[in-house]
């Protein structure tokens, strides 16, 4: 298993969807796996400390956890099956391990309320995370590979679209 952080929630601008960004610690290697909304707002309003006044569902889940007895131990995401991850929340409950499952975005919801880390199975890991392909240099400054022909095409597209722009207005407003 892969231990992971939350590195960013990102908004897709082509749909509703969320997509949560997992960094594998002391690494540059990146899971993003697209969440619903609605979770994607339950992580972010607990990794910002904001307050809501009535507990959200992940907010319930744990006040029923911790009524119980139980801890839990850790999140993990277990699997990739035609393109949707699959997680586990594993608890504690009277010291006996239990492994429940949960759909990624529910799991990390909750493992942020109770401060539980997350992991990743490595073959999740190995098919799913990119490394981007930008690097950095000893002083910081990012270095980039060389784009290939065939990416610049269809970059040219863009490249037509920015030429043509008029910027001699732009703030004269």
């Amino acid at each position: 298993m892969i231990e992971v952080n939350i590195d960013s929630i990102r908004v897709s601008l082509m749909s509703q969807h969320r997509v949560v960004v997992l960094r594998e610690i002391d690494s540059n290697r990146y899971l993003p796996i697209w969440i619903g909304p609605f979770e994607a707002d339950a992580i972010t309003l607990q990794l910002q400390g904001v307050q809501v006044a009535r507990p959200l569902t992940h907010d319930l889940l744990k006040g029923v956890i911790d009524k119980m007895g139980a801890t839990i131990s850790h999140i993990t995401v277990t699997e990739l099956k035609n393109e949707t991850f699959f997680a586990q929340i594993v608890m504690d409950v009277n010291g006996k391990s239990i492994e429940i499952d949960s759909r990624p975005s529910d799991a990390i919801a909750l493992a942020v309320r109770v401060k539980a880390p997350l992991f990743v199975a490595d073959a999740v890991m190995e098919a799913a995370s990119i490394v981007p392909e930008v690097s950095l240099e000893e002083d910081g400054a990012a270095v980039s590979e060389p784009v290939s022909a065939e990416e610049q095409e269809k970059l040219a597209a863009f490249r037509d679209f920015i030429d043509e722009l008029d910027l001699d207005d732009l703030g004269n407003n």
